[in-house]
């Protein structure tokens, strides 16, 4: 057996004159969490979507689980969850119903011990009798997490299932993705958050369309030329003016009240900082701190890499 759980080639997805996925050759290992990540319009969805078996590609290969995208599509769709942006609980049944529910979608005859399972899992078995309607949106999103695992898949595909929930359900969830993990579930999410990718084994970061890099978190990271800064002022605008006129920076990225700047030789820190006493630019702080997913992603759209 194959140690690829997701393999594809040259996958292409147009909508009329648009490309929404160009070209993307991915090999995803079995037991891995993989994140795809992007700004909205990327094509992680779509993506997603096509590994699913919901679109179907203008071209490429894909495989799935060693079965082809095509010719195996039933078999692949038995054995997948996947987890979309928009997933469809039923407010007027209650937890237990739901995950019933879906039980019986996917022909799990003998649900019952599963779902015992699923609710301590999920820590929604206090719940088990509330409506979904009445569940807070965390509660929502790990019963429909729940109800993805009914039926035991080998893949599980997640699209952004983290957004628009508050940060303490969002470390759960990832307690949650950690124990599936260990019991040996293949992982495929999207997300629009660098924090998650972090999280995760391997990291795809796309744009347009199409992967730009790949690979663990932390070998992404020292794809980042140079050292980054973090200046903490107040007027964050006019210092990134200033810092950008100086051959000694490659780039300015700005996060708030605070500045990371690249700088391309260390020597050059001290005299960066006396520009911006010279422009009036009060400085609260200034460190160097290792470079982020954030940095690379936003340094590889200015700089046009693919």
């Amino acid at each position: 057996m194959s140690d690829l759980a997701i393999q594809t080639e040259g996958l292409t997805k147009r909508f009329g004159d648009v490309q929404a996925v160009s070209d993307l050759s991915l090999a995803v290992q079995r037991g891995e969490m993989f994140g795809v990540v992007g700004p909205d319009g990327a094509g992680k969805t779509t993506a997603m979507r096509l590994l699913c078996g919901i679109l179907r590609p203008t071209s490429g290969r894909a495989r799935v689980l060693g079965h082809d995208l095509g010719a195996g599509l039933k078999e692949i769709k038995r054995r997948i969850g996947y987890l979309s942006q928009r997933f469809s609980l039923y407010g007027d049944l209650t937890v237990d119903e739901n995950i019933a529910f879906f039980a019986e979608v996917h022909g799990v005859r003998d649900y019952r011990r599963q779902r015992e399972e699923l609710l301590a899992f999920t820590r929604l078995a206090p719940f088990r009798d509330r409506l979904a309607d009445r569940l807070s949106g965390g509660m929502r999103q790990k019963l429909a997490l729940a109800c993805t695992l009914i039926h035991t898949p080998d893949i599980l595909f997640l699209d952004e299932p983290t957004t628009g929930v508050d940060p303490v359900s969002r470390r759960d969830f990832y307690k949650i993705l950690s124990s599936l993990l260990r019991s040996g579930i293949t992982v495929l999410m999207t997300t629009p958050y660098l924090d998650e990718a972090e999280r995760c084994t391997r990291v795809g970061l796309m744009n347009q369309g199409r992967l730009m890099a790949v690979d663990a978190p932390r070998n992404l990271k020292a794809l980042m030329k140079g050292t980054v800064v973090e200046v903490v002022c107040g007027q964050v605008r006019l210092a990134s003016g200033v810092l950008r006129e100086s051959p000694d920076v490659a780039e300015t990225q700005a996060f708030g009240d605070r500045l990371h700047v690249v700088v391309r030789d260390d020597a050059a820190i001290p005299s960066l900082r006396a520009q911006l006493r010279g422009a009036g630019v009060e400085v609260a702080s200034w460190r160097v701190v290792p470079p982020s997913l954030e940095n690379v992603f936003i340094s590889l759209l200015k700089t046009g890499q693919t």
